[in-house]
């Protein structure tokens, strides 16, 4: 049995992580300040649930509990959000992780595995982007605080932390956050259509996203947990090499609800990126990892879901 501690344990992907590692006999805390999480996700026993805003003072009732690995999946997850209130995001994203890398380092841990964002590229309309040549060219505050923590986990790798950041795409699934319509493409434009039978679409309907299951997120960050790589840092696509649009992603949608939804396409989000989608060859080469559920299985799965709520 390991010991976990695992932040935004409340939100989509923590919840769906810390139930697995839960549910594999390990021994899990978690830190959620339950801002866009909730309590209902946490579905398994024996956690710690601390609901602040990460401090120092947050940090200081772990009272020096050494953990095998940290996951920090917890932060502001909206490039929109990030234009309305930058110092949030910095907090949230940015200094939280320095924080829980100083953790670390004072306790000992000595693994560290950071959700980070294909939001650090930019816009990317060449091809399929990989980590190994592509420039990081953030279009919002919500990136350019994703890699700033990356270079914290480069530079605390001194102190011998195995540090892997995993560049997420656009990851969806059953339990993600419904009543949120600023993050998430597929829950908002399923949100909306479960609601109104209407879509509104912020942009054009060509642009594009890598679409990646909930499930196969979570295989890529305890695969990463359990890595051996020669390397001490680390950062990975987690993506599907597979450029889905608006248009397409909706008429995917709009395939398994049982009533008609119109579409409506008009305006557009600050800092968005018009489109990309990621080569995932290095975390399939030093890893093992590749997606193993398809977009159509996967939408199938959450409409279902969503029509039960």
């Amino acid at each position: 049995m390991a010991k976990y501690l695992v932040t935004g344990a409340a939100g989509f992907i923590g919840s769906h992580l810390a139930k697995k590692l839960a549910d594999e006999g390990h021994e899990i805390t978690i830190i959620d300040n339950l801002s866009t999480g909730n309590k209902k996700n946490i579905v398994w026993g024996g956690v710690q649930l601390y609901g602040d805003d990460f401090s120092p003072e947050i940090i200081a009732k772990l009272n020096n509990e050494k953990f095998d690995v940290i996951f920090h999946i917890a932060g502001q997850s909206s490039g929109e959000i990030s234009f309305e209130n930058p110092i949030y995001d910095l907090n949230c994203n940015a200094a939280s992780t320095l924080l829980l890398l100083d953790y670390a380092k004072r306790t000992g841990c000595k693994r560290f595995v950071y959700a980070s964002s294909m939001s650090v590229y930019g816009d990317e309309n060449k091809g399929s982007v990989s980590e190994l040549t592509a420039e990081l060219k953030p279009k919002s505050f919500y990136a350019v605080g994703k890699i700033a923590s990356e270079h914290y986990m480069r530079i605390y790798t001194q102190y011998g932390i195995r540090s892997t950041a995993l560049r997420f795409n656009n990851t969806y699934g059953s339990g993600q956050n419904m009543e949120n319509l600023k993050q998430g493409m597929v829950s908002i434009f399923l949100a909306q259509a479960v609601k109104n039978h209407h879509i509104v679409v912020k942009g054009d309907k060509n642009r594009f996203r890598d679409f990646v299951h909930v499930d196969d997120t979570v295989r890529a960050c305890i695969m990463a947990a359990n890595g051996n790589e020669t390397e001490l840092y680390n950062c990975y696509n987690v993506a599907t090499n597979i450029k889905t649009t608006c248009e397409e992603l909706i008429a995917t949608i709009k395939n398994y609800l049982p009533f008609d939804v119109s579409v409506e396409y008009s305006g557009s989000t600050p800092g968005d990126q018009y489109g990309i989608y990621c080569d995932y060859s290095k975390i399939k080469q030093n890893l093992g990892w590749e997606p193993k559920i398809s977009l159509n299985e996967g939408i199938k799965e959450m409409c279902h879901w969503a029509l039960t709520l």
